[in-house]
């Protein structure tokens, strides 16, 4: 596995990439609407920042309300994410998806439960 990205919780994603851009030197290297989500990937040599603010309630306004902005989450790049979910349920991790979904850009997505995993919400992606 490899780093593919850490998501960050904010309320105004656009203002924060034009930060990280003058901080980092980091471009947009994808933008889209995903849910109820406005996404933003801001690309790094090895890895993404996704910016992740919401258009309507759902998970990440509920995030941003309990814990305010901030680190959401880290995901893993897999060559293959259905034999990473049975690695890790074989692990005695508590998966959160147990079948892979659409996530954004069109990629693989399932996640594991933060009490699992140190509590670190953890994403695999399958390109």
């Amino acid at each position: 596995m490899r780093f593919d990205h850490a998501g960050i919780a904010t309320e105004n994603a656009e203002s924060l990439a034009f930060r990280y851009e003058d901080i980092f030197g980091c471009d947009i290297a994808h933008e889209e609407r995903f849910g109820d989500l406005r996404v933003i990937f801001l690309e790094l040599e090895n890895g993404y920042f996704e910016l992740l603010e919401p258009q309507e309630e759902g998970t990440i306004s509920k995030y941003l309300e309990n814990n305010g902005p901030g680190l959401h989450h880290i995901a893993l790049e897999t060559d293959d994410i259905d034999a990473a979910l049975e690695r890790a349920e074989s692990a005695g991790v508590e998966l959160i998806d147990e079948e892979p979904r659409p996530g954004a850009w069109g990629h693989q997505v399932a996640f594991l439960h933060p009490k699992s995993t140190g509590g670190m919400l953890v994403e695999f992606v399958e390109h």
